[in-house]
């Protein structure tokens, strides 16, 4: 491999690092807080790409209080 295809290899890798660690997982709280929800409306929507948190978002006003403050913190981010 060429040391030119090496350069863009590492930069894209650290770009994806950088994607990575700025897209946080959830924190063991916070998943509490929704999991009830999660289970009842989001179950069967795949993980990945922010979709469980649209799901969430689009039961919002059903969600209860503890997983709307999650939500309305990761707004916030």
């Amino acid at each position: 491999m060429s040391k030119l295809a090496m350069a863009i290899l590492f930069t894209l890798s650290l770009g994806v690092a950088d994607a990575a660690r700025a897209q946080q997982l959830p924190t063991d709280e916070q998943r509490a807080a929704c999991q009830a929800d999660y289970a009842k409306f989001c179950s069967d929507t795949l993980p990945g790409g922010g979709r469980i948190i649209a799901c969430l978002m689009r039961n919002y006003a059903q969600l209860v209080d503890a997983c709307k403050k999650v939500l309305d913190a990761a707004k916030k981010e």
